[in-house]
């Protein structure tokens, strides 16, 4: 037996709105058995777009049951039946999230008509339940009320178990189909095409534009993932509404797939990725002569014009550098500008400065240790990280030139890699930015066995 179902409701999310009506109409395959249909009290205000559309306004719901009134006939009207809706994951979401609320466990197969109907009535313009049944000649009365919509849905379904030649809908129902948890728009085949290894995936929208980017150690399962669980949140919702292709970029190793996917995100902006899309304001520690011939450092935001003793992605980690090399080559924190004000330097007090900022040490001496300290910060290493590859053929490589993100790509497995210049090549550049150079210097102090660290430096051009 079939329960097809409409909903209209608040929003478009259950985390955060109600249902303000439902319909049901219980289906043997061949007629309706049994409807259940009323208004129900949301609780909150429809907002008047919705009012607009569905034509149910507040005042209409204002005597009409709470959900908590309807929820065990609805529940019992449910259980042990197949769960049919177009866009079944919109309704099956509110449906089973306010049962739940009314202390009821609901779980039930699911139907989409949406992508049944894309499968067994291929090569329709659109697959909007009213264009659909414009098409297919199906009348429809009260459009976008629930006992309207359902009546032209239980007609569709009738169509769709008529038409499906190759048991499509039997299929479907399997255990291991993945049919009812993904977008309505989006073609299974995509999803099969996916590999079980790290990788970055790609959510496109009707018109092929990226919408999201993720990495994952196992793209089939981290996407199955975004789709399977029984969230009722906003970014859910977003996702079976607007994806409708998924792709995605194999890696050999989920170091790889984490750099690629900050990589892209900074690149594409995709408007549901909302974590690494802070623009970052970088800072530097500049060196210059101040008017008493002393070498100041400060730290500032960096400039075009200026160029930087080392950057930063954040400035608590020029702080941090800045007082260890005060300690470690005595120089005074009034002339860095880690003591601002009029008081005793703190450096002599703790026999860590000399007296530079009271003109007790000459500057040549100072200045010395200053460039001392440049070079310190300066001596960045170069190294790679070297993993498999995605054959047997090749491995993979993350490049780092004096401390900076060069690239990563793929080189022939027999090549023994002994310095930066003959596999550069082989490699794609990247830009790097402050989760990439956190990340690759934590992986690389974590597996030190993977690194290949050169001892020879090589000129380097920025890309």
């Amino acid at each position: 037996m079939y329960a097809i179902v409409d909903i209209e409701t608040t929003g478009g999310y259950a985390d955060a709105h109600g249902i303000t009506e439902i319909s049901i109409h219980v289906f043997d395959g061949n007629q309706v058995t049994e409807k259940f249909e009323t208004l129900v009290n949301p609780g909150l205000p429809i907002p008047r777009y919705i009012q607009a559309m569905t034509g149910i306004t507040d005042e209409m719901v204002a005597g009409a049951p709470a959900f908590e009134e309807v929820a065990p006939a609805i529940y019992n009207l449910l259980t042990d039946k197949i769960f049919v809706a177009h866009n079944v994951n919109f309704d099956y979401s509110f449906v089973k999230g306010h049962l739940e609320r009314c202390g009821f466990t609901f779980n039930s197969k699911k139907l989409c008509t949406v992508r049944l109907s894309r499968k067994i009535l291929p090569g329709f313009p659109s697959y909007s339940l009213g264009n659909l049944c414009h098409s297919l000649g199906i009348p429809m009365y009260n459009r976008h009320r629930a006992g309207g919509d359902t009546e032209a849905t239980v007609q569709l379904f009738k169509k769709l178990l008529e038409e499906d030649k190759d048991q499509f809908i039997h299929k479907s129902l399997l255990r291991n189909s993945k049919e009812h948890i993904l977008p309505p728009n989006v073609p299974k085949e995509h999803f099969d095409q996916l590999p079980y290894t790290p990788g970055v995936y790609y959510f496109h929208d009707q018109k092929g534009k990226i919408i999201y980017v993720g990495k994952a150690r196992n793209v089939r399962y981290r996407v199955n993932s975004h789709f399977s669980n029984n969230s009722q949140s906003r970014q859910k919702q977003n996702f079976l509404r607007h994806v409708h292709a998924i792709s995605c970029q194999p890696c050999a190793t989920e170091l790889m797939a984490c750099v690629l996917e900050s990589t892209e995100i900074k690149k594409l902006w995709p408007i549901f990725n909302y974590s690494q899309k802070s623009r970052e304001d970088t800072y530097g520690i500049f060196a210059y002569e101040d008017q008493n011939g002393y070498i100041r450092l400060a730290i500032e935001k960096n400039k075009k014009q200026l160029t930087p003793v080392c950057t930063f992605h954040r400035i608590i980690d020029g702080h941090d550098t800045m007082r260890r090399i005060i300690k470690q080559f005595h120089l005074c924190p009034k002339l860095c500008f880690m003591q601002t004000g009029d008081g005793k330097c703190e450096g002599i007090k703790e026999a860590c400065c000399y007296g530079a900022c009271e003109n007790k040490e000459d500057n040549f001496a100072y200045n010395e240790r200053i460039r001392e300290a440049i070079e310190f910060l300066q001596a960045r290493p170069s190294f790679a990280i070297i993993e498999d590859g995605l054959n047997e053929n090749e491995q993979s490589c993350v490049l780092v030139i004096r401390g900076k993100f060069y690239g990563m790509g793929y080189i022939p497995a027999d090549v023994q890699v002994t310095e930066p210049g003959m596999i550069q090549s082989f490699l794609t550049p990247y830009k790097e930015n402050g989760f990439i150079s956190n990340l690759i210097n934590s992986y690389a102090a974590k597996f030190p066995a993977k690194v290949r660290v050169f001892e020879i430096e090589v000129v380097q051009s920025s890309h």
